[in-house]
């Protein structure tokens, strides 16, 4: 059989779809172009690993769970103290990732916490990371039926398999006893082993109040930030102006009788 005849069926052995479709542009390019051999096998490899990547990216970042996918370009740094450029691109670097440090978000509702936090999630999916995304409460309600069905150990080490886990809205509810224990295993499990991105509405000074014993808050978050960043934004709701925007009621003069 001829080379041309061979390719595609060899293609299809390997599974490798994509080179079926390059070879012969490629081919015709590396005819034009004076390509070695080398050049001309790494091009048509390239355009199937990239595919892969590409198709592997979107089915994690479809596992994720996320609300909505969010990116950093969508995000204005304008009227947003806390975070800067240069933090955004070190953070988009993953680095925090090989490293296993975290990121913790906090600041009012409106700043751009979750945002953030899931456009760093979508990047990390598209650089090979599995993971996860629930609020607090999500996280908590996962554990405890972990708990009730005897498998919490095996829940908490599934869980450390993943690069990434995000823990959004820490503090909009209280916790029980039981479910701040569970919360701090979850934390504690992935500490120096595998990252966490959290945002929070409340400074750490609070978060007594939200998991009912300063001990266990203040436990948390040694581990939370002993290798981590910390942002705390501030600046008015975004969500607020935008309504403001489009509410303000017209001015009319008012109809008066002489």
């Amino acid at each position: 059989m001829s080379a041309t005849k061979d390719l595609p069926f060899l293609a299809q052995a390997l599974k490798a779809p994509r080179i079926s479709q390059s070879w012969q542009r490629l081919a015709d390019q590396a005819r034009d172009s004076g390509w070695s051999h080398e050049e001309y096998l790494a091009a048509v490899l390239e355009t199937e690993v990239n595919a892969r990547n590409h198709s592997g990216a979107a089915l994690r970042v479809k596992a994720a769970g996320f609300p909505a996918v969010k990116t950093l370009d969508e995000f204005t740094l304008n009227h947003r103290p806390g975070i800067s450029k240069d933090h955004l691109a070190k953070l988009a670097s993953g680095k925090y990732l090989t490293d296993h440090d975290n990121v913790i978000f906090l600041g009012p509702p409106g700043t751009g916490k979750t945002h953030l936090a899931i456009a760093l999630a979508v990047l990390a999916c598209h650089q090979g990371d599995r993971v996860l995304f629930a609020t607090a409460s999500g996280w908590v309600s996962r554990l405890q039926h972990a708990h009730q069905s005897g498998i919490l150990d095996k829940e908490l080490a599934k869980l450390g398999r993943y690069g990434l886990i995000i823990i959004d809205e820490v503090g909009y509810l209280p916790f029980e006893p039981d479910a701040a224990n569970l919360f701090f295993q979850l934390v504690s499990s992935r500490y120096e082993h595998a990252s966490v991105i959290l945002t929070s509405n409340l400074p750490f000074g609070r978060w007594g109040e939200v998991f009912g014993d300063q001990t266990i808050a203040a436990a948390m978050i040694d581990r939370l930030v002993h290798h981590a960043e910390v942002h705390t934004l501030t600046g008015n709701s975004y969500r607020t102006r935008e309504r403001n925007l489009d509410t303000l009621p017209s001015e009319k003069p008012e109809n008066k009788t002489q």
